[in-house]
């Protein structure tokens, strides 16, 4: 196919260039070239992307750019692309400045009139999205979640009413708390959980948030994950919430709640959710049970 002007690396630009999200193959043949042919290269993890570069037989000078040097290496790197040089930017997996310091670097080449080009790739977010059998007309990305649980409660809350299918990344270690947030926030909504993609053990769970809890209560989470979340509905605006099972109601409140406490919601999590199902509100329930007690 014969080269067109688009597909030259140029001098004074800065090159998007997706990498692969695990499997190698995934490479694109116009990412290669640009790799080879471009002066230098901006990597995450110069290490990681060494690795990459000696698959494909590429011997390129690599500057690190990450989250703790992107202001001053960024300036850098700009200034050797407004001296002519062309530049790759890469991140370890997938594609830089999605949920990536590289963001930063594209904004200041805007600033500054530097030309940015885009070779596209593999993306966890929306290679996950498509897998989850959920809707995919519209959606928000919100990447990972504060490591903080208040913020990361906070943000959930202010996405409870959102119709859009809903991303996450998540890591492992991390799962469980983030899985039993999106219960306490969302109620019961389709999930879609995503770990290990394009790598020997990939794997798609379609289910919900309430079986995902209680899935993960006796298996350990293990790899990266992208979790796709099933918006509010349309019409309400609430969230989805399946039938509830009759045997949850058949159950006293506080055994309810128990239920919800054994899957590993905190205990006001737990009321919340229990108070949900049976169409009260968390505060009437709680009075509930203080009753009980008395």
């Amino acid at each position: 196919m014969p080269e067109t002007e688009k597909n030259r690396v140029e001098g004074g630009t800065l090159y998007l260039v997706a990498t692969p999200i695990g499997n190698l193959a995934d490479m694109t043949e116009r990412g290669v070239k640009v790799l080879t042919e471009c002066d230098f290269i901006a990597a995450e993890d110069t290490r990681n992307t060494a690795g990459l570069l000696a698959y494909f037989g590429i011997k390129k000078e690599l500057v690190s750019y990450h989250e703790h040097n992107k202001k001053s290496r960024g300036e850098e790197i700009a200034a050797r692309l407004e001296g002519g040089e062309s530049c790759a930017l890469v991140t370890d997996a997938g594609m830089p400045a999605i949920s990536d310091p590289g963001e930063d670097l594209v904004r200041l080449c805007g600033e500054r009139g530097i030309p940015v080009r885009i070779v596209p790739g593999a993306c966890a977010a929306v290679s996950a999205l498509a897998l989850s059998g959920l809707a995919t007309g519209r959606f928000a990305f919100e990447g990972f979640l504060s490591a903080n649980r208040g913020e990361r409660k906070k943000r959930l809350e202010e996405i409870r009413a959102e119709r859009r299918t809903l991303i996450f990344y998540e890591a492992p270690h991390k799962l469980k708390a983030t899985l039993a947030d999106l219960l306490a926030t969302f109620g019961d909504r389709k999930l879609s959980l995503c770990r290990e993609l394009t790598k020997r053990n990939e794997e798609t769970m379609r289910t919900t948030t309430a079986e995902a809890v209680a899935y993960y209560e006796t298996h350990e989470p293990r790899g990266e994950y992208v979790l796709v979340l099933a918006g509010a509905e349309e019409a309400t605006g609430e969230a989805y919430h399946p039938p509830v099972d009759e045997d949850l109601l058949s159950l006293s409140p506080a055994d309810h709640v128990a239920h919800y406490e054994a899957a590993g919601l905190a205990r006001m999590d737990a009321i919340k959710a229990a108070a949900r199902d049976r169409g009260i509100t968390k505060s009437e329930l709680y009075r509930i049970l203080t009753a009980e007690k008395a």
